[in-house]
């Protein structure tokens, strides 16, 4: 009996094979696609925050990574804060840039796109008159977000349009960021 090994196709470090097996998966099993991700967040004084990320829902099931992740957050000297790790404003750009490019990536693998680097600068623009309850005009979160890409790849001016535009296309982040998101709050005693 001989067995056939299919060899993976890999384009920008994704392996574009296993994509489309699990796109194909998800067609025939929709329940596949459904995933809950979560972090538990400790407050630890004055802005410090600590998130532990590890457990999450996918493929119909619960997983647990092998180490957790811990996020600190702060906030700078200027905000009253000690500077242990970025603010929670400088997280939701990480977040976005994350996904954006993220999703450019894997999207240009499946179109057979090869990309050699990538790298982008985010920048938000806030006014604390917002957060302080100063002026109930201004809106407390970001007024503006500005993304700008670097690309490298074999393309042309129209081809490297189409890869920029697969991120915030198929971006979760990008799609909650601008869209929103219904967000439940709830407390219970501790």
């Amino acid at each position: 009996m001989t067995t056939e090994t299919k060899q993976a196709k890999m384009v920008n470090g994704v392996n574009v094979t296993q994509l489309f097996e699990t796109i194909d998966t998800i067609k025939k099993q929709p329940m596949v696609a459904k995933f809950r991700f979560r972090i538990n967040n400790e407050w630890l004084g004055c802005g410090h925050n600590r998130s532990k990320v590890n457990g999450y829902y996918g493929a119909t099931e619960e997983m647990t990574r092998p180490q957790s992740f811990i996020l600190d957050a702060d906030e700078p000297p200027i905000l009253l804060g000690e500077d242990k790790g970025a603010n929670p404003v400088e997280y939701l750009l990480h977040a976005l840039a994350a996904c954006v490019t993220t999703s450019m990536v894997y999207h240009a693998a499946a179109k057979g796109i090869e990309i050699e680097e990538v790298e982008s600068a985010i920048d938000g623009d806030i006014d604390l008159h917002g957060f302080l309850g100063l002026d109930p005009k201004v809106r407390r979160g970001y007024q503006e977000i500005r993304m700008k890409f670097k690309i490298k790849a074999d393309a042309d001016d129209e081809q490297l349009e189409e890869i920029v535009n697969l991120g915030p296309t198929f971006s979760p982040v990008f799609d909650s960021v601008t869209r929103g998101v219904p967000v439940k709050v709830s407390c219970e005693r501790k």
